[in-house]
């Protein structure tokens, strides 16, 4: 069979469990021959199947993420790792690079919690050659996916990474202040109905935060005045219908907040600064 055909059946096959089936059989087959999705839908439509195809289509209909079946995700315009480990990086959150540029128009330092796959962290310092940041995640398994991307872009030379948990004593220990702070912790709330592609497979740490969605945010924004620079800028992800909450807990802890949304409307991040700090 011919890689043409075999897109338009694989197509089929996958629509009942994929709103992007045609897109995911494209990206599984140019998988299983070894180039991109543009080479093969350019210049090899007309090769023969490889064997291991089936196999990928087989993994896609049991609703495993293709991300995690391909093993990358692009994100900001590059290619970043990902495994099991790790939340596959979504368009969403490149809100968070996006509001976090447009505050820095300086050189400064990042600090990432909760890094995954490193893809907010290397983003911003691949925009921004002059900064320097660190990545800190509870999971060594999660830091090693981001070792990886730092070292496939380049970026190994800026950026750090520590094993940390924000819920445990001593995890600051070490952290100068940074002009930057960035996260996108969990924030799910636990009977949330998700689809199955993203509760069976996904690392169930990095979504799920307490009946609310907001116990991290709880533990997190509190201790990260310590952690900040004199006129620096707080970005939090959140979900869509969390940010007055996360605004009213940002100002218990000396921030005045900013809801910012995504490409779609929805809120999907919160900027923040020390209350009385210009904006400048």
């Amino acid at each position: 069979m011919r890689a043409a055909q075999a897109l338009r059946e694989a197509a089929e096959r996958l629509a009942p469990v994929s709103d992007t089936a045609r897109l995911d059989a494209e990206l599984l087959l140019a998988n299983a021959l070894g180039c991109t999705r543009g080479t093969l839908l350019l210049n090899r439509m007309a090769d023969p199947v490889p064997a291991n195809f089936a196999a990928l289509i087989k993994r896609r209909l049991a609703s495993e993420p293709v991300a995690y079946i391909t093993g990358v995700q692009e994100f900001y315009g590059r290619p970043f790792a990902v495994s099991p480990a790790v939340l596959i990086p979504r368009a969403d959150s490149e809100s968070v690079v996006t509001a976090a540029l447009a505050r820095m128009d300086r050189a400064g330092r990042v600090l990432d919690c909760g890094t995954g796959s490193g893809a907010l962290l290397l983003t911003l310092l691949a925009e921004r050659p002059g900064w320097s940041g660190i990545g800190i995640d509870a999971s060594a398994e999660a830091l090693a996916v981001a070792a990886a991307n730092a070292a496939n872009l380049a970026l190994d030379d800026r950026a750090a990474l520590r094993r940390a948990d924000w819920t445990q004593p001593g995890w600051k220990d070490g952290l100068a202040p940074f002009d930057l702070i960035i996260t996108n912790p969990p924030y799910v709330e636990a009977h949330a109905a998700l689809s199955r592609e993203v509760r069976d497979y996904e690392p169930y740490a990095a979504l799920f935060a307490g009946e609310d969605g907001l116990a991290d945010y709880r533990v997190l924004i509190s201790q990260l005045g310590s952690l900040l620079a004199p006129a620096g800028w707080v970005v939090l992800e959140i979900g869509a219908t969390q940010g007055a909450a996360v605004k009213t807990l940002a100002r218990e802890a000396g921030f005045a907040g900013q809801i910012l949304p995504d490409l779609a409307g929805r809120d999907r991040a919160v900027a923040l600064q020390r209350a009385g700090t210009s904006r400048g």
